[in-house]
């Protein structure tokens, strides 16, 4: 028996009921994220608090610099000195101790954040390094650049501002070299996150990428450089190129104990802002030369656009301390910062 086929009307209605129903169950098109609003972020270069700069300790010690310093929605800071009264000083030329009250004052004065991956991060060895994350828990300062193991020295400091997610890095390309192995975070020995070798730079690396991926904002803080040049050594460039490709808005640096040139530097497809250079910032510096030349880097980061304005804001380094400079000081101070950055191949513009 011949079965008859449908009419054309039903097949035409029957298909249509199975393409309403197929698109009535199909997921929706996903929406796009909203574009976070942009954010503030403040770094400053260089502290301790040893010789003059232990005024800092005093109430009230960074009063003159608060109002600069912690204007911005994240202000994050390099502290290159241990934090504890324990321990065996290294066996090196400096080294540098100082309470949790320093701590403190940091965190009185605008600090969320210290970066703490430098040369002088473990001057008073192991013993020392426990107080320093010690102190960071209970001064409530989250430290980065330093941890239990590799995993916690490479792990960056994440918040969210206003809905836009920030991920902060920390890490050194200078350990004196016969306190390198000792000093680098492994996967089971704890110290600071280390970039002075490839396998560490590969880290870094990867955990810039990875952070990109759920971060509106990824920066990086580097310890690096030659003390008292005033042009990035090559390793340096290169290393700013990789992070910028891997996923980094800004890197910024510290460690020559003076100021070094900042811009923009594109690598591959991305633009981001560095800085070489922030100089010292709670120092010991005296007289009037480059390393009492001081300041706060004040950068806006827009939603997953990058950089979209850097300012620099100078200061003094006077009797350990920076003071804000005004007027004619702080525009020749401005002047003379962007006069480093011929020798940076960076732009002046984003």
């Amino acid at each position: 028996m011949r079965h008859r086929s449908r009419p054309r009307a039903l097949q035409t209605a029957g298909a249509l009921t199975l393409l309403l129903l197929a698109t009535a169950c199909s997921d929706p098109e996903p929406e796009a994220p909203p574009t976070p609003p942009d954010i503030t972020l403040n770094v400053a270069g260089d502290v301790h608090f040893a010789g003059t700069s232990a005024k800092a300790l005093e109430p009230g010690g960074l009063d003159a610099v608060a109002g600069v310093l912690g204007d911005a929605d994240v202000t994050v800071v390099n502290v290159e000195t241990a934090i504890t009264d324990r321990g065996t000083p290294a066996g090196k030329k400096y080294t540098f101790r100082a309470p949790p009250s320093g701590l403190r004052a940091l965190k009185a004065a605008g600090v969320d954040v210290a970066g703490v991956a430098n040369n002088h991060g473990l001057d008073y060895g192991r013993v020392g390094l426990t107080d320093t994350l010690a102190a960071g828990k209970a001064e409530g300062l989250p430290l980065i650049g330093i941890g239990t193991d590799a995993a916690a020295a490479f792990r960056p400091w994440t918040t969210t501002v206003r809905g836009h997610r920030l991920a902060v890095f920390d890490a050194t390309q200078v350990l004196d070299t016969s306190l390198a192995r000792a000093w680098t975070a492994t996967d089971d020995q704890p110290g600071l996150a280390s970039v002075q070798d490839a396998a560490g730079r590969d880290r870094l690396v990867a955990a810039v990428k990875a952070a990109r991926g759920g971060a509106d904002s990824v920066v990086v803080l580097l310890h690096w450089g030659k003390e008292l040049d005033e042009c990035p050594l090559p390793a340096q460039q290169e290393l700013a190129d990789a992070l910028v490709a891997a996923g980094a808005d800004a890197v910024v640096g510290s460690h020559a104990h003076r100021q070094l040139g900042q811009g923009w530097l594109s690598a591959g497809e991305r633009r981001a802002f560095v800085d070489y250079g922030l100089g010292n910032f709670v120092f010991y510096a005296r007289g009037t030369g480059a390393t009492t030349q001081s300041g706060v880097l004040h950068l806006t980061l827009a939603g997953r656009g990058g950089v979209s304005a850097a300012q620099w804001r100078p200061a003094q380094i006077r009797s350990g301390l920076p003071v804000p400079l005004e007027g004619a000081a702080a525009d020749a101070a401005v002047q003379a910062k962007a006069a480093l950055r011929p020798c940076t191949d960076l732009s002046g513009t984003p």
